[in-house]
């Protein structure tokens, strides 16, 4: 066994993010049950093992369009806010329905920027955490999108699960996606675009490889939002995985040493400061 896979063992605090496209259906944007009850399933059972679990969730907006019948992706942002604030709703009442069944106790937890960048809000953000931890129970984290304007325009919950990450000291971050991990060029249009298993260091070269893009309807995150989650998580001491999670039992595999997925070393950066990052946002 590799180092790095002995490691991921030894976890105690983890925040997975799942986004729109691994717990929805591609042709309607309703919530897939079958990968649902797998997701819950798999993260119960690491809390079971006696790790700290944290889910980064996606989905509201996608789920809220779908309950009223909009086809299309919404473009404004009052639209956006409403879908949100039904797809929210009915979001946390599966999740609550499903984590219930294995026994497991939930909490939704929404944030903005200014949760972030303002030090009193930002600590008091922290010790929630840190008391939903102690009690045993699993936080599930959104953008509170509904009156969030400035994050519904810029935001992306690759980048809202580093700062989760980071903010709660977590160990690893596993970003599950729609995509196996990071390439050489994008593997949908290039046929010699090859994946790349480890990183230990984010430089230039390997920003500028990274695209602005989806392959998504219902997701708002490229590969760029992914490299930025890694420069945070990684300076806030976590390691960070990239995976796909078109099958949420790939969670089990990452912590067998098995899974396809690019894996980002901590590097741990003392002058690191999550406020002065979201300021850049």
């Amino acid at each position: 066994m590799e180092a790095k896979d002995k490691s991921l063992r030894e976890k105690k605090r983890i925040v997975v993010k799942v986004g729109s496209s691994s717990i929805t259906h591609d042709e309607t944007g309703g919530l897939n049950f079958s990968k649902l009850e797998k997701l819950v399933r798999q993260l119960c059972d690491l809390r079971n093992q006696g790790r700290d679990v944290c889910l980064v969730s996606s989905g509201a907006i996608a789920v809220g369009r779908s309950s009223m019948g909009i086809k299309k992706r919404p473009e404004k942002t009052a639209e956006k806010q409403a879908c949100a604030a039904v797809g929210q709703a009915r979001l946390m009442m599966t999740y609550q329905r499903m984590f219930a069944e294995y026994h497991q106790t939930v909490g939704q937890v929404l944030l903005t920027k200014s949760t972030m960048s303002d030090n009193v809000s930002r600590l008091n953000a922290q010790n929630t955490f840190e008391q939903l931890f102690e009690m045993g129970v699993i936080p599930i984290v959104n953008e509170n999108d509904t009156i969030s304007t400035y994050e519904m325009e810029f935001g992306d919950n690759d980048t809202l699960s580093a700062l989760v990450a980071s903010l709660t000291s977590a160990d690893l971050l596993i970003l599950l996606s729609d995509i196996d991990g990071l390439y050489t060029d994008d593997p949908r249009s290039s046929r010699d675009a090859r994946l790349i298993r480890e990183v230990t260091d984010i430089s230039e070269k390997l920003l500028h490889m990274a695209k602005e893009s989806t392959g998504s309807d219902v997701g708002t995150g490229g590969m760029a939002t992914k490299l930025t989650a890694a420069r945070i998580a990684t300076q806030s001491g976590a390691d960070m995985i990239i995976a796909n999670g078109k099958d949420v039992g790939i969670l089990h595999d990452i912590f067998d040493g098995e899974y396809l997925g690019t894996f980002f070393h901590a590097k741990y950066n003392e002058d690191f400061y999550i406020s002065d990052f979201v300021e850049t946002l």
